[in-house]
């Protein structure tokens, strides 16, 4: 059986000396906040998320309330311009699981769409088999096609 989940969608945000990158987030989103990184004037790099995005490395981070299939959160992420969340360290990890509520769990860009253990990421991301978070014993059965971040107590946030 399937159970219904929310999604983290993130938007990659770098966009340098071109403005690019920010129109086709404008596309998609009239309401954008705008911010800098870097100290000085020649290595400043802009960034710009969605009004109510988390900005986080060069990523935007959106935590959706709406209560979906694995495949239709990624279609609602796409209608965004984003995707499904694709986590590549903990740090990341462990900002993201501050935004989400223990009550949900919340689907990743991560699947197996045949089922035979050949995990990998919604944007194409080399799956790390080193940098995995999953609780022990996940994935615990072949049928599995997709992953959740979910809160179990005793336990705490994993895949």
């Amino acid at each position: 059986g399937s159970f219904i989940v929310s999604c983290v969608v993130t938007y990659y945000f770098t966009y340098g000396n071109t403005g690019k990158r920010l129109f086709e987030l404008h596309t998609h989103h009239s309401n954008l906040t705008c911010f800098s990184e870097g100290t000085r004037v020649t290595e400043k790099i802009w960034g710009c998320c969605p009004g109510t995005w988390k900005p986080f490395g060069s990523s935007c981070y959106f935590i959706s309330s709406e209560e979906n299939f694995w495949a239709k959160s990624e279609q609602n992420c796409v209608g965004m311009g984003a995707h499904l969340v694709v986590i590549n360290t903990e740090t990341e990890q462990d900002f993201i699981i501050q935004q989400l509520n223990k009550t949900f769990s919340y689907f990743l860009g991560l699947s197996d769409p045949q089922g035979n253990g050949n995990w990998q990421w919604i944007d194409q991301t080399p799956y790390k088999e080193n940098v995995r978070f999953w609780h022990q014993n996940e994935p615990n059965f072949s049928a599995e096609e997709c992953a959740s971040v979910v809160f179990w107590d005793g336990r705490g946030w994993g895949w």
